[in-house]
């Protein structure tokens, strides 16, 4: 009985243990063959014990305190160490050469760290923090919390005073932000931990860990759960002891002050509400003045972020020059402010110019934070009333109105009224603070939030244009999205006039099971997998048209169109992916795909699309009568090889009845206003003026536009958008050599997203066109490209066409089977087609070789082809430039001019 009951058990739950036991012994047996497989039991049994949700959350909790305290610790020690420096040097150079340059100098070089690695992180950080919490997609990774641990060391030992504790609440999260891609949990999970992360930065650099818990729930997070409280805790006690075990903590207040006794009597009440409101109101100014700082650096300094900062760090350099040495440094200033040193109208004349020099330094978008600078300043306001008091009644010091100032000043800019009283009772332990604090605390935040509602870093955020809301982090994508938000505007088509024979070979070609139908880019139709498949069972053939099969009138949506309505067309009518249209135009297509995109990036809490640049500004524009027919776009930029370019996409409007649309674009820097940026307009109307006199001639409509863009690829896009363009025909070089770039970073964008055809020119200096050679290996684009033939060989009077198809020695073998035929079909329907259109010879060859473009080259040289005309497959035409594929290798050693079509 024993026996089976021991059986019985193990067939239930000691299976797992006895291969374990097995594994140890075979170990023992063999342990070169087997360290490896019961290493991976251990770490299996060891992770499946730590990946349980509150158990993580305990680990990360503790790693992320821990590695936070480390890195605010690594901040400390060298602004510390820098900042020594720079008083030393002041001994050896005078103190108004020394400091301007130091400033200048560390401002440079910081904003040029962030401007080149990691622009997200200028700035304080909180504010970010704060957005990231509440579900808004902004970036927070590694790469930010090692930028700003340098940027802000550099930043903030060259003298600019600004504080430490918004780079290390930044860094904080940053870190907890990487260390939750590294243990993937879930979206909760993870913005609990961030929360985490800021606490622990904060805690780290005040070393109040109580404070830290608290800024957390009172203003990042606004969360009070369990879970939150917990791993904020664990992970502001780890950072606080790490700064505090480590002698980092310079930023207490406990500077031998025991000597002087604080105390607290009813008559005081007045002052320490007349501090509060002072500071409150102070505060809402200070709030407004950073603001104000950001828009006029915004609108009148047009120079990169090195420049803005590194002038920043100059005007504060050459300030404390002119202040004595006791200035000179920040800690010294606090210092002089809680002993009772100063003098009253020399703490007036430094609060006027350390207001002035923190406005002027964050507005430039330097590393820093805001709330220990507002310490400073609330330090110098409660000193000035505390000596006001000390005159009238004579019970306290300045020195305990100085404290409780901090805590006032705080909580004005900040609005965190507990977290006030906290931070400051936990740097100084002194229990009498505790009403005064209370007092001047709540006074200031209700006269703050009478005056002006919100904290600065509310105000900060809205002025990036993001509004936070009590319902932001509960958005809905379904009903905040639209089809515009989320469609792929990049969409593979099949034209009503193409057969089925064609229609299939470009589904097996493809990933996609739904081809919407276009007759001149309005929608018509639909064809789906199943449809092609079993066509003959509907009493089709190959030679049937698309038209024929399709399903006309198909469901639809248009790009205003919520994604719930999406959702509801999809599960009513079962359906794979819906067409988005604006009147009949297909503008883009929405997947099953698409909708589980937007559903993981709204969890991950990632954003959907890259930020918009400001949209392009008109500076020139003239139009012509409208044939409502179509539009050529043709991008004009190199006087050589414009007016051959035109020439060319003008006999194509021609052929088609189309117009053209002429654009010039004027880029200028990112950082420049468009509306304010002078531009110089002479030599692009004079462009454009060919232009005119070259259309008119062909009696083609043109419009002609000039434009002012932050990016070249984007005002093309925007163009094509916005004058409902139908094919784009641009030039280009045939190569590029910039890495990770098939043709430019211009026509790589074209290729990728335009959502019409795109046509290619890659002209050299003979501009002959008489001898064409078009290669076709019957896909729909090859088809296309042999549609802009007709238009393209009224440029010449006499024209030879040779359509060319390369089989291998495995179709010449099969040659006279029935698998060659279709081929050879293509090229005889092809020719038809051209005949009666085109005044012109055509030919038709078939070679046999080992590599298309080998041959294509080959031949182009022995038929001395002037032109080679390409058309791209369905499998994506970027994808076939990076793996080396046809079009590339002709285009890169063909000597002749070269013509890329890509579909719509």
């Amino acid at each position: 009985m024993a026996i089976a009951h021991r059986a019985a058990c193990g067939s239930q739950s000691t299976i797992p243990q006895t291969a374990a036991l097995s594994g140890i012994v075979n170990v023992c047996t063999f342990p070169k063959g087997k360290m490896i497989r019961i290493g991976k039991l251990i770490w299996s049994r060891f992770s499946h014990l730590l990946l349980r949700p509150k158990r993580l959350a305990i680990f990360e909790a503790c790693l992320i305190g821990l590695v936070s305290g480390l890195a605010a610790l690594l901040l400390a020690q060298g602004v510390g160490w820098l900042g020594g420096w720079r008083q030393q040097v002041t001994h050896f150079i005078p103190a108004y050469i020394a400091l301007p340059s130091i400033g200048a100098l560390g401002g440079f070089l910081s904003g040029f760290i962030v401007d080149r690695l990691a622009p997200a992180a200028s700035g304080s950080g909180m504010s970010e923090v704060k957005a990231v919490l509440a579900n808004v997609p902004m970036p927070l990774n590694l790469r930010i919390a090692l930028v700003k641990l340098v940027s802000a060391t550099l930043i903030l030992a060259a003298g600019i005073p600004l504080g430490r504790e918004g780079p290390t609440v930044q860094i904080g999260a940053a870190l907890a932000s990487q260390l939750s891609r590294w243990f993937p949990t879930s979206p909760d999970h993870r913005r609990q931990i961030l929360a985490a992360g800021a606490g622990a930065g904060l805690a780290a650099a005040f070393n109040a860990p109580i404070a830290g818990v608290l800024f957390v729930v009172e203003e990042l997070l606004q969360d009070v759960s369990g879970i939150t409280l917990g791993t904020a805790i664990l992970a502001s006690f780890i950072g606080s002891v790490v700064a505090r075990i480590s002698g980092s903590h310079n930023l207490d207040l406990d500077l031998h002050l025991v000597v002087f006794n604080t105390s607290f009597s009813a008559s005081e009440i007045p002052f320490y509400l007349l501090l509060g409101i002072i500071a409150g109101g102070l505060g809402v100014l200070f709030n407004r003045s950073i603001l104000t700082s950001l828009t006029l650096y915004r609108r009148f300094f047009h120079v990169s972020l090195p420049w803005r900062i590194g002038f920043a760090g100059l005007i504060t350099g050459i300030a404390f020059a002119a202040l004595p040495d006791i200035f000179r440094d920040n800690a010294g200033l606090k210092e002089l402010l809680l002993t009772g040193n100063a003098d009253w109208q020399l703490v007036a004349i430094v609060f006027c110019i350390q207001f002035f020099l923190i406005v002027v330094t964050y507005g430039s978008g330097a590393p820093g934070g805001l709330l220990i600078p507002s310490m400073v300043l609330g330090a110098a306001l409660g000193y000035l009333v505390g000596v006001g008091e000390h005159q009238v009644l004579g019970l306290s010091l300045a020195t305990t109105y100085a404290r409780v100032g901090m805590a006032a000043f705080f909580c004005a800019v900040a609005r965190t009224p507990i977290t006030a009283v906290i931070l400051v009772f936990e740097m100084t332990t002194d229990f009498n603070l505790v009403l005064p604090l209370m007092i001047a605390s709540v006074t200031s935040y209700l006269i703050a939030e009478l005056l002006d509602e919100g904290s600065l870093y509310d105000r900060l955020l809205a002025f990036k244009g993001i509004h936070l809301t009590k319902e932001t982090s509960a958005q809905d994508p379904w009903t905040d999205l639209t089809a515009l938000n989320v469609m792929q505007p990049k969409v593979e088509t099949l034209s009503s006039r193409i057969r089925l024979e064609e229609a299939l070979q470009a589904f097996s070609l493809s990933s996609h099971r739904t081809f919407p139908v276009v007759e001149s880019g309005k929608l018509v139709g639909i064809v789906t997998q199943k449809d092609i498949a079993n066509f003959s069972a509907r009493g089709l053939n190959g030679e049937n048209l698309v038209s024929d099969l399709m399903t006309p009138e198909p469901v639809r949506i248009n790009p205003e169109d919520t994604l719930a309505y999406v959702l509801h067309l999809l599960d009513r009518h079962n359906l794979h992916s819906l067409p988005v249209v604006e009147g009949r135009r297909l503008v883009g297509i929405i997947t099953r795909s698409d909708i589980i995109r937007v559903e993981a990036a709204y969890l991950n809490n990632e954003s959907l699309a890259q930020p918009k640049l400001e949209r392009s500004r008109i500076v020139h524009q003239t139009k012509s009568p409208e044939t409502g027919q179509g539009r050529i776009l043709v991008p004009l930029s190199n006087p050589k090889t414009s007016l051959t370019l035109l020439e060319m996409a003008v006999a194509i409007a021609r052929d088609r009845n189309y117009e053209i649309e002429c654009l010039q674009v004027i880029v200028v820097p990112r950082h420049h206003v468009l509306a304010e940026t002078p531009v110089k307009t002479a030599e692009g109307q004079k462009l454009l003026k060919q232009a005119i006199r070259l259309c008119q001639a062909w009696q083609v409509p043109i419009h002609t536009q000039i434009l002012v863009a932050h990016d070249l690829s984007s005002a093309i896009l925007e163009t094509i958008e916005e004058r409902h363009i139908d094919l784009v025909f641009m030039g280009w070089k045939g190569s590029t050599k910039t890495p990770g770039q098939v043709f430019s970073r211009v026509v790589d964008t074209m290729i990728r997203q335009a959502i019409c055809e795109v046509v290619l020119v890659k002209l050299t200096d003979r501009a002959i066109f008489e001898r064409w050679l078009v290669p076709m290996a019957g896909g729909p684009n090859a088809h296309q490209a042999v549609r802009l033939l007709p238009g393209l060989i009224s440029l010449t009077k006499t024209a030879q066409v040779r359509l060319f198809h390369v089989y291998d020695a495995s179709e010449e073998r099969q040659a006279n089977r029935v698998d060659f035929e279709p081929t050879e079909e293509i090229l005889k329907a092809a020719a038809e087609f051209l005949k009666p259109q085109v005044n012109a010879s055509i030919l038709t060859t078939s070679v046999c070789a080992a590599s298309v473009s080998a041959a294509v080259l080959s031949y182009a040289k022995q038929d001395g082809s002037d032109v080679i005309i390409l058309g791209a497959s369905r499998e994506g035409l970027l994808q076939q430039m990076k793996q080396g594929n046809i079009p590339a290798l002709i285009s890169r050693q063909s000597n002749c001019n070269v013509i890329l079509v890509r579909a719509s």
